[in-house]
């Protein structure tokens, strides 16, 4: 069967994507189905019943444009989220990355999926929570995401270089050697979603930079997904200059734990109270995790709620 779609008073390329890339990962998953794009027509040719629901999601892929500025991989991943068949996943989120053992990478409660919604409608999120909840985790997926579809040009991810028991001087090698180990999270993140090989070089241009945060201090950060980890072991100066390096079209998101506070007086801390005279300011937004939101194994949330009562008693 063939069947003819026509795109009336819209330009294709805002529903096919530069280079097609929106409309091959929509066909992806029609893989029996034969598409074929010729300027506002797209020609199908396949079984009907594949024809009728590719005419029903692409109808919708269609609204969401109308709804939006610019549509993504990630509108077309959406589209195919919890809508039964074999793309759906039980808790409905959609797929935000695809790691480099081709896993979907997805938000696992809800509380992640408010951080990933917080993402899109936002340009600075805060996300706070105790250890294994995922923060830090979902948004390098997040920017990931978000490089993968040229919507930004770099990653920037930086954490305060705060030593948690070693003093960085008595650690052997130079300072990339010193510094490394505070940053090894970072890696080993990008290396779940980049493969290996496209990950060293899109570091070695710069296209992705890990760095300590002192090295932040005179850039404008535009065009950027930029990753503020381990934020409780900044203060309120430090974490004031980290974001006002924003530049245009950039995001932000810090994630902390104001449990975990490595600095020499822990009243020190500034993201709590950044947070506090941030909250209600337009395009911020603030998710908080409890321990009910840990993803790793079951065991660290009966550890996190062990300390967090001891704390309570002190």
């Amino acid at each position: 069967m063939k069947k003819t779609i026509h795109l009336e008073a819209i330009d294709p390329i805002e529903i096919y994507g530069v280079g097609n890339k929106i409309l091959q990962e929509f066909c992806s998953y029609f893989p029996h189905l034969k598409v074929v794009a010729r300027g506002n027509e797209l020609i199908l040719e396949g079984q009907e019943s594949d024809i009728a629901e590719f005419n029903i999601r692409f109808a919708e892929l269609i609204d969401r444009r109308h709804h939006k500025m610019n549509l993504t991989v990630y509108d077309v991943e959406d589209i195919f989220s919890g809508k039964g068949g074999e793309h759906s996943h039980p808790s409905g989120e959609a797929v935000i990355v695809h790691g480099t053992d081709g896993k979907p990478i997805r938000a696992r409660n809800k509380t992640q999926q408010d951080l990933v919604n917080a993402y899109f409608k936002h340009d600075l999120v805060f996300a706070i929570g105790p250890a294994g909840t995922g923060k830090t985790y979902m948004a390098i997926a997040l920017a990931v995401r978000a490089l993968k579809n040229r919507e930004i040009k770099r990653i920037i991810l930086t954490r305060p270089a705060v030593e948690a028991g070693e003093r960085l001087g008595f650690l052997p090698g130079d300072l990339k050697e010193k510094l490394d180990p505070y940053l090894q999270p970072l890696y080993d993140a990008l290396s779940d979603m980049i493969p290996s090989k496209r990950l060293q070089e899109f570091m070695a241009d710069g296209t992705i930079q890990i760095a300590p945060l002192a090295y932040m201090r005179g850039r404008t950060l535009d065009k950027a997904c930029v990753i503020l980890d381990e934020a409780q072991n900044t203060n309120l100066t430090q974490l004031k200059m980290f974001l006002t390096r924003m530049g245009m079209n950039a995001k932000f998101i810090v994630t902390g734990d104001a449990t975990q506070i490595d600095l020499p007086r822990k009243e020190d801390s500034g993201l709590l109270a950044g947070i506090r005279l941030l909250e209600g300011i337009k395009g911020i937004a603030t998710i908080r995790f409890t321990s009910d939101d840990i993803v790793r194994h079951p065991l660290v949330t009966k550890i996190v709620k062990a300390f967090d009562a001891k704390a309570q008693q002190e």
